[in-house]
């Protein structure tokens, strides 16, 4: 029947989502999750100067947000030692990757990612027609030396690369991240996400300099600082790199609640340090709990703990559809040899509680 005329592209392309939600699960199931443990969100919640902030910004609603989102970007620069003009804000590090692919993809130009890694920045580069090349982890690391040379060999306009990493929690040091950066092809723009950096070890992240106009650096408030329902993320880079995403972003996409909570979270420092130590004691416990149940939990610099089923995906998928079948809500690697496992954020004694009271009876129903 008639209808509108969608492009080649689009009409190539699966209407489907990067990931499917609990929200969607607990639909499906009839049911609310006893412990939302997969999403990788901060149970421990924002600020409370946040949660304050943003309530008295709600009786502005009526006003769009500040389209430059300059206290923000003025105090993100401070905070990072760079300019205010060589930071933008944008709807999470999704929606900045999104303005990345625009950016930098047409159709078949390649982008370099791992096989394994952050879904999302795939589903961008389809959607606006690059050619992915994916590499292989290496002993559950990304490879960086890899993905460079796949880089060079391909002609790739982009790279992602994440560290900490998504979804094995697993990190390289900043020399070895440094070495990547000075390694990136003149005409290639390294996509570093950096998500989880607040909750790494000290010496994950190499000095940001925003003189190298061929790496952009990506963080996010949604992690440790527990506003990933607000979307707020932000890109600190080379000025020139900057301004070209005032060329094709949603000036209007951050609203002015959004702002309000990430200015006053950014602003709480002794939150933060809670929030890190909150996660630290989850993560040990995560840990104990796997192997009081003859599993291996991966080291992690993340909010989640990977941990090894000890066989193959058939395996681990049956884990998690036990446990979710049970009310625990968890999720897996979609890449194998990853998939051998399943990944559990970081949650609070209750949610743990459950997830260890769960556990065994998923195993033994496996």
């Amino acid at each position: 029947m008639p209808g509108p005329r969608f492009t080649p592209l689009v009409e190539s392309l699966p209407a489907t989502v990067p990931f499917v939600g609990p929200e969607a699960q607990e639909r499906a199931r009839g049911a609310p999750f006893a412990a939302r443990l997969g999403a990788n969100e901060s149970v421990f919640g924002p600020s409370p100067k946040a949660i304050a902030a943003m309530a008295k910004a709600a009786g502005g609603a009526w006003m769009y947000g500040d389209p430059e989102s300059h206290d923000l970007r003025k105090a993100l620069a401070a905070h990072h030692g760079v300019a205010p003009d060589e930071i933008v804000v944008g709807e999470g590090i999704d929606g900045l990757l999104g303005y990345l692919a625009r950016l930098t993809l047409g159709p078949g130009d390649v982008a370099v990612t791992s096989d394994g890694a952050y879904p999302t920045f795939n589903y961008h580069v389809a959607g606006y027609g690059g050619r992915l090349e994916k590499v292989p982890y290496r002993e559950d690391h990304e490879d960086p030396e890899a993905l460079i040379a796949t880089a060079r060999a391909s002609g790739a306009k982009l790279i992602y690369f994440a560290n900490p990493d998504n979804p094995m929690g697993s990190w390289h040091p900043a020399e070895t991240v440094q070495g990547m950066i000075d390694a990136v092809p003149e005409d290639t723009l390294l996509a570093l996400d950096e998500a989880y950096i607040e909750l790494a070890p000290d010496g994950t992240a190499p000095p940001i300099d925003t003189a190298n106009p061929n790496v952009l650096r990506l963080r996010t408030f949604s992690k440790a600082y527990g506003l990933a329902g607000a979307r707020v993320g932000c890109a600190i880079g080379h000025r020139a790199v900057i301004r070209a995403f005032e060329k094709i972003r949603n000036h209007f996409g951050m609203s002015r609640i959004a702002q309000a909570g990430a200015l006053a979270t950014l602003a709480d420092a002794a939150w933060l340090a809670e929030v890190q130590a909150r996660v630290a004691a989850a993560r040990a416990r995560i840990g104990e709990i796997a192997r009081a149940n003859g599993l291996t939990p991966l080291l992690s610099a993340t909010n989640f703990v990977a941990i090894d089923c000890g066989a193959d995906r058939a395996r681990a998928q049956a884990v998690l559809e036990q446990l979710v079948a049970h009310g625990i809500f968890v999720r897996m690697p979609f890449v194998a040899p990853q998939d051998r496992c399943i990944r559990v954020s970081c949650g609070t004694e209750t949610d743990l509680d459950a997830f260890e009271k769960t556990l065994p009876t998923a195993l033994s129903a496996t």
